[in-house]
């Protein structure tokens, strides 16, 4: 006997299509992410104390490069390279045979002149005194007037000769125009030299030395008020050297007389005591100025900033458990914190502790802080 199962065919297909639709169903259905645990802090306030740095350049308060005022050649260097010297001190001597001639000719020249000077004087009395008894020509008189008075200027012409040659034999010698530090010598003994060209050697004051630095426009007000504020025992400006702070605060001296055009700055000298000679012209350091703000600033742990070509941001806490990306400008760090000048508001909440796992609009799970150590002082801020 046969059985007609035909007529199952049509719901045996129904019901397995819809079983496979089903499960398909079931298959595709998203779910969601799983929430990133975060550790949160509140943005808080408070008033910091730290330093604005600056790159600076050690310089003399006073330096000039020696320079021969006549021409010849070095007959004598009367110091030590690297030496103090004092101010008026013989440093180098010149061929002075020329000069020494020069000068004798000139005194030679002058004694002619007064001779006839003399003579021209003479004349002109005994004129005068024919003049008086009608028994010469008046042009006869005024001639030997004239002639005195050329008599006259001649002389004077040969004093100033004698003096200009006086000038160059005291230039034939080199002297130190004030106290302070001589160089190493440019020139050896028996080398010509030019007036006005060749650089012999360089003098500089080392007592006291000067930190030039630049500062935005913006800041003179500040600086001019910290020039008229100061105090004898003012800790606000010093120097680093790498890692090395030199021991002594320096004053501020100075702003320069305009602000630069091109880079909108104005140079800024302080000046330190060097007492034990630990500064060198020509170092370059890191300027620290004390900043005393008396307004709070915005404080959070540098860990919880990325950074994300050339920018900074942080993750804020919102009221649905999610997380917003928002960039902020960083001030100075502070240990492990740093100061945010915008982007955030006291009273918000940010991530601090898996901050990596985060994107934006990710959900979230607070979770207990970290038992770790404290965190490094000054650490990068994590790159994305």
């Amino acid at each position: 006997m046969f059985l007609n199962t035909t007529k199952y065919y049509p719901a045996a297909l129904l019901a397995l299509t819809i079983f496979s639709c089903g499960k398909k169903d079931q298959q595709q259905a998203p779910t969601a992410p799983p929430a990133v645990n975060v550790t949160l802090t509140e943005v808080k306030s408070a008033e910091a104390s730290y330093y604005d740095e600056y790159p600076g350049t050690v310089v003399p308060l006073n330096e000039i490069e020696l320079r021969p005022q006549v021409t010849g050649f070095v007959t004598g260097i009367h110091f030590t390279d690297g030496a103090r010297v004092r101010k008026g001190q013989l440093l180098y001597t010149i061929d002075a045979q020329l000069y020494d001639a020069n000068y004798d000719q000139a005194v030679a020249n002058l004694n002619v002149q007064e001779a006839n000077m003399a003579r021209a004087q003479k004349d002109a009395d005994r004129y005068h005194e024919l003049e008086k008894n009608d028994a010469v020509a008046k042009q006869l008189v005024d001639n030997a007037d004239a002639a005195l008075e050329v008599a006259k200027r001649q002389v004077d012409a040969a004093k100033a000769s004698i003096k200009a040659s006086q000038t160059s034999v005291r230039y034939t010698k080199v002297t130190a125009p004030f106290d302070g530090v001589i160089g190493i010598s440019q020139v050896k003994v028996g080398a010509p030299v030019s007036a006005g060209q060749t650089i012999l050697n360089t003098v500089s004051t080392d007592s006291q030395l000067a930190v030039d630095f630049n500062v935005d426009q913006k800041e003179i007000y500040r600086f001019t008020s910290l020039m008229k504020s100061q105090k004898a025992s003012d800790s606000t400006f010093s120097i680093r050297f790498g890692t090395e702070v030199y021991p002594v605060h320096g004053k501020i001296a100075l702003l320069d007389r305009a602000v630069d055009p091109q880079t909108g700055s104005i140079k800024t000298r302080l000046v330190f005591p060097n007492k034990d000679n630990q500064l060198r012209a020509g170092m370059s350091g890191t300027v620290m100025v004390l900043n005393n703000a008396s307004a709070k600033s915005l404080l959070i742990p540098y860990k919880a900033v990325t950074e994300q070509l050339g920018e900074f941001f942080v993750y804020v806490a919102g009221d649905s458990s999610k997380v917003t990306q928002r960039k902020v400008q960083l001030g100075t760090a502070i240990g492990p914190n740093i100061i945010i000048k915008e982007g955030l508001k006291e009273g918000e909440k940010i991530a601090v502790e898996g901050v990596q796992n985060l994107r934006e609009g990710a959900v979230i799970q607070e979770a207990a802080p970290a038992q770790a150590g404290a965190p490094t002082q000054g650490a990068a801020p994590q790159k994305k």
